[in-house]
Parts: C-alpha cells; structure tokens; sequence
C-alpha cells in the first residue's frame, strides 16, 4: 500500500513537471553559447526558421550594436558581424571606447532588423577570430544594409581583406556622408 502510494505520488509529479517544462519550452530556447532568450511575441516557428534559411534568410533575434547582430536560422543561432564598415561601439570594451553616435546606430539597425527577416551574403572569408559570421546584410526589400549605414553615416568604411567585394562602393558612400555631413559626419554636439 505505502509503496502504491509514493508511486501514484511521484506519478502525478512527473506528469506536473513535463508539462511544466513543455510549456516553458514553447517560450524559451537555449542559445548557443549557454545565454537564454526569451522568443519574441510572433516570433516564427523552427520549421519556419528553417525553411527560410534554405531560401537565403535568418531571422534577427537580437542587436547587439551598429554592426553586429544574432540570428537564428532554426537549428542555430549565431552572432553576424556586416562586412566592410565599422559602426560606433555602444559601451566600453578592452579594446575599444562607447563612441559617438554609437546609439542612434544602434537604433537604426534595430528598427530595420530586430524580429525580421534579412539575406546573409557570405563573402571569401566567413568567421573572424571571434567566431561572428561576417555578412553583407540585405533586407527583404532588397536595401543593401551594410551600404545603407555607410551612406546615411551611422557607420564607417572598415574592410579587411580577403572580404573586399563591396569596397569601392563603401567608400563613394562614405565620400559622400562626409561631405552632406550625414549622421556621424555632422556636427558634435555641444
């Protein structure tokens, strides 16, 4: 009798904590890495995810700052760094110091990406040292990003061979910032 007792307890226990799990795990996945995020209100399924992924898009997950984003193609999740420009760091590093305008940057991406859907173009070298992907980012409208934030001065030419593709066309539009003296090329304020 004890031992029915404590089985039909355990039972109901069991059954308590997998449903409770299986809910949680409607709303909270495992990024790589060991950070977890809590899934955006529409954000699409895996299948979803995985099925875009085969058509050439990712969907942004997270911005980190002007230049850098996650994004979660259905069985991964991986940090993108945009090819050939460098926009403001938003906080201080080892390396580098916040820099100015690093907000409104950050801002733009985010308004443009976070929770949408964008087409990586990979170029000759696909990871850095840090193990970011390095991408030309394009929207689902076709606008070319990495360019977008060069020409309206968010951020500033930075390429690094053998990833040189776009290289003549980031420097037209950083040519043409500066002188329209667009976003970061503008005054500083006093």
């Amino acid at each position: 009798m004890k031992n029915r007792y404590i089985f039909t307890i355990l039972s109901v226990l069991l059954c308590y904590v997998s449903i409770a799990c299986q809910s949680q795990s409607d709303y909270i996945y495992s990024v790589r890495g060991g950070a977890d995020q809590v899934l955006h209100e529409n954000e699409p399924s895996r299948a979803e995810k995985e099925k875009r992924w085969k058509e050439g898009f990712a969907y942004v997950t997270k911005v980190i700052d002007g230049d850098t984003f996650w994004v979660d193609n259905g069985t991964e999740s991986f940090k993108v760094r945009f090819i050939g420009i460098d926009a403001p760091e938003t906080r201080n590093s080892r390396w580098k110091k916040k820099g100015y305008y690093a907000s409104e940057s950050k801002k733009f991406v985010q308004t443009q990406t976070e929770h949408q859907w964008v087409r990586l173009e990979f170029d000759i070298q696909s990871m850095d040292k840090y193990k970011r992907r390095l991408a030309y980012i394009y929207l689902e409208d076709g606008t070319f990003l990495n360019a977008s934030l060069v020409e309206q001065g968010y951020a500033v030419v930075d390429t690094y061979p053998p990833n040189v593709k776009y290289v003549e066309q980031f420097i037209d539009l950083q040519k043409q910032a500066r002188e329209t003296k667009q976003g970061l090329w503008g005054e500083l304020p006093e």
